[in-house]
């Protein structure tokens, strides 16, 4: 494919188009800002050879006609002097000159027309390539936001963090049955001092157990 066939395919192009379509549209956006860039280069190489022909193309174009003016001016003094045969010898030297130059001038024009249709087209490839790289960027957003979402699920249906719910449920059920045991054995009966001490320590010991799972449940979750 020419430069000129992917031009015009990358220029009428819809990029939202080809991405909905595509299966992998991180890995197709990637290619297409690449096929962008490449083309760019192209393009501008190919504008700067067209712009080094039209500045040669100007000079001999100058040059021929200061040649042609040159004998005009010629062919006028010849026949200021009453010699026909030079100034028609000046003359023709003059025609073939202009008729070069007109060549030269029709070429020139071509050149131009072409630097012309050169610079739309780098305008609206930079526009599609700007396009393509915001569009990647949004991409790239989507990725990342997707794959979090999908580890947070992950780490929502872990079999580890369900082991540390049940362990958790466990020990609150543990506190409960001793908080039972301490109210049944008190029933009807004073407590005394020391005994109030050990429930007392019995009773911190697991509650300090229970903050410390807790803790580290949390700083699970905190990762994740």
């Amino acid at each position: 494919m020419t430069i000129f066939s992917r031009l015009t395919d990358i220029i009428h192009s819809n990029i939202n188009s080809l991405l909905d379509k595509a299966e992998d549209p991180e890995k197709m956006i990637r290619l297409m800002i690449q096929e962008m860039e490449d083309t760019l280069v192209e393009v501008r190489s190919t504008a700067v050879r067209a712009i080094a022909d039209k500045k040669e193309m100007t000079r001999r174009l100058e040059t021929l006609d200061a040649s042609a003016a040159e004998w005009q001016l010629k062919a006028e003094f010849a026949l200021s002097k009453n010699r026909e045969d030079l100034a028609k010898g000046a003359l023709i030297a003059k025609n073939k000159l202009v008729g070069q130059a007109n060549g030269l001038r029709a070429g020139l024009e071509d050149v131009e027309d072409s630097l012309n249709k050169y610079n739309n087209d780098l305008g609206q490839l930079q526009s599609k390539l700007d396009e393509a790289k915001t569009k990647r960027k949004s991409i790239e957003i989507r990725m990342k936001t997707a794959q979090k979402r999908v580890k947070i699920r992950q780490t929502l249906h872990d079999g580890r963090v369900d082991d540390a719910m049940e362990r958790y449920s466990v020990l609150e059920r543990r506190i409960d049955e001793l908080e039972a045991d301490a109210e049944a054995f008190s029933l009807g009966k004073q407590r005394t001092l020391d005994e109030e001490f050990v429930e007392l320590a019995a009773e911190n010991a697991i509650v300090d157990e229970l903050e410390q799972m807790k803790a580290k449940l949390a700083e699970k979750q905190g990762k994740s």
